[in-house]
């Protein structure tokens, strides 16, 4: 599979919003494709599912829909692409996918609200050293 996304390459420009916009849904379908060789390749089965990879995908993609100028659209898709080929020739370590396409921008968002404990001392504490 890294070798067929190497061979394919972006062409310089878009003659129309139309036809960028169809060049963004062969990436998308391109991308969907890569799926089950990218969980494969960084053992991404006990993390993510594929639907949630591929709603991931459909996310990324959707920052950009207010763009509609065509050559912008094109510098966006030789990025993705670049992304794509960088993911599936396993240029990126399982850490890089997990923490950028499965926990996502905002990382673990944990609660700062933990159990203040039962007891006074803990409470103080607790209070005195949470910011």
């Amino acid at each position: 599979m890294a070798f067929t996304m190497r061979a394919v390459k972006v062409p310089p420009n878009s003659a129309s919003l139309e036809e960028a916009r169809h060049r963004v849904f062969d990436f998308f379908r391109q991308a969907c494709r890569a799926i089950p060789s990218v969980m494969e390749i960084y053992n991404l089965d006990d993390v993510v599912t594929p639907s949630q990879l591929r709603s991931t995908i459909a996310k990324e993609i959707r920052k950009n829909q207010g763009v509609t100028n065509p050559k912008v659209i094109d510098m966006l898709l030789f990025k993705g692409m670049e992304e794509l080929s960088n993911i599936t020739e396993h240029a990126k370590q399982r850490h890089h996918v997990i923490g950028q396409y499965v926990v996502g921008q905002k990382g673990l968002v944990q609660d700062v609200n933990k159990d203040q404990g039962t007891s006074d001392f803990l409470k103080k504490f607790y209070t005195s050293n949470y910011f």
